[in-house]
């Protein structure tokens, strides 16, 4: 009698243990691990038996003597998404989304697979074929060559792979594929780790490049062994508030193209919509003349962005005052705000201080620092800034205005918005503005309060 190896695995990060216990040791995660059956060593189905023999395989080939051609990438037809991937799928590649559930991945995957010019099999695990054709009628896209499969094992998935011949295959999602030959669990360590070992090897066999869609945990990592990621050649996080409408969509590991390109969607009733120039549509077209309202160049990946920065300074109802931020890192508002009543002299411990990134958006730039201070201090004064002004610059803890890079592109974008002042620190190289706006260069907040307000 064959004796069945177990071991035991934790379900959110993946690491293995020779016992149970109770919390990792990895992810410090309590009640995650459990016993699994180590899958047993088969030959990968897709595995071709002439390739084994194939003696150039392995043989190594001296760097200078290899040869590059150039890159054919398969469009999406999705002009945000290619943005991301750097000009499309690549063939053979395969393609990690994760998201919060609920943030539009399978709407996403869904109207790619309608718009591709090609034949596309979606896979679906979670949903059933009416559900998808519920959402492709909210879609109103019309394709004849995408084919819809709900299915969970990855036998019968393969078979009909051979019978249609897609350019494109979407699992939807890779925790709900199951494999014959590895007796645990769907959504198990052993079951995700060998189902995209097997998809792994189908698109580098055939030349066909595999979207698959991962849950995520509570943290935001992708659910399921952190090999899974390692294995993948592009791994996409999409992110959002499912009680905002924007979506932005960025790579966070990319083997064919950049890390540093962001895009950004719309929902809507019909899908999601591809928004070309989200500077637009982040800042609110409002006449009146409020206080607490600045705008920041900011910078996501290589992507300009203008940003809306609100703020409220209000007197402290309770003994404590609060803290308040949305879109913001909280910690980095206290040095703000620290930094304002040791180098400005402004008394702000028994205020309320709330502070809004419109949008819905999660800005991590450094450079709106100097739009967060003119917001606070144009609500602490209630005096409402110019219209046509903004802001790029970080903060020191000295109170000094520090430079920030690509300050060249920002202005080229403030400047295509119809701002005529943007007020920065002394860039590090000379920066040739445009005729139509004006860059104000400060050193320390002192001089901001002076140019403001004085």
């Amino acid at each position: 009698m064959v004796k069945i190896s177990k071991s035991f695995f934790c379900q959110n990060c993946g690491n293995q243990h020779s016992k149970w216990q109770g919390q990792c040791n990895s992810c410090k995660e309590w009640n995650t691990i459990l016993e699994e059956i180590l899958e047993p060593s088969t030959v990968n189905i897709w595995k071709s038996k002439d390739s084994l023999g194939d003696s150039r395989s392995n043989m190594p080939i001296a760097i200078k003597n290899i040869t590059l051609t150039p890159e054919f990438r398969l469009s999406t037809n999705d002009s945000e998404l290619d943005r991301v991937l750097g000009g499309g799928l690549i063939p053979g590649s395969v393609t990690l989304l994760g998201g919060e559930p609920g943030i539009g991945k399978s709407t996403l995957l869904l109207q790619i697979s309608l718009s591709f010019k090609g034949v596309v099999l979606y896979v679906t695990g979670e949903e059933s074929e009416k559900q998808i054709k519920l959402r492709a009628n909210r879609i109103n896209i019309e394709n004849t060559n995408c084919y819809v499969l709900s299915e969970t094992q990855t036998q019968k998935v393969f078979k009909q792979i051979l019978k249609i011949h897609p350019s494109i295959v979407v699992i939807d999602s890779i925790q709900t594929l199951t494999s014959e030959i590895i007796p645990n669990n769907a959504g198990s360590i052993s079951q995700v780790r060998g189902c995209a070992s097997e998809l792994i090897s189908f698109a580098k066999e055939t030349n066909t490049p595999v979207v698959l869609v991962g849950h995520i945990t509570k943290d935001g990592a992708i659910a399921g062994p952190k090999v899974l990621e390692h294995m993948v050649d592009t791994v996409l996080q999409f992110e959002g508030d499912s009680n905002h409408i924007y979506r932005i969509i960025r790579a966070k590991k990319n083997r064919f193209g950049s890390t540093n390109d962001i895009g950004i969607y719309e929902m809507k009733n019909c899908g999601l919509k591809p928004v070309s120039n989200p500077s637009d549509l982040l800042i609110s077209d409002i006449n009146l003349s409020l206080s607490g309202h600045a705008i920041a160049a900011s910078l996501e990946g290589v992507r300009p962005l203008m940003i809306e920065v609100q703020a409220l300074v209000s007197s402290a109802v309770y003994g404590t005052p609060q803290r308040s931020t949305t879109g913001f890192n909280s910690k980095r508002l206290n040095m703000i705000l620290a930094v304002l009543e040791k180098r400005a002299g402004f008394k702000l411990a028994s205020k309320d201080v709330f502070l809004n990134i419109t949008g819905g958006l999660n800005i991590e730039d450094p450079s709106i620092d100097l739009a967060v201070i003119a917001a606070i201090l144009s609500s602490h004064y209630d005096i409402s800034l110019p219209k046509k002004i903004c802001f790029a610059a970080e903060i020191g803890l000295s109170g000094e205005l520090r430079p920030i890079p690509k300050l060249d592109q920002r202005i080229i974008e403030a400047e295509k918005l119809g701002f005529e002042i943007l007020i920065s620190a002394n860039p590090k190289k000379t920066i040739v503005p445009p005729k139509s706006i004006v860059i104000k260069q400060l050193n320390k907040i002192e001089d901001l309060v002076d140019y403001l307000f004085s």
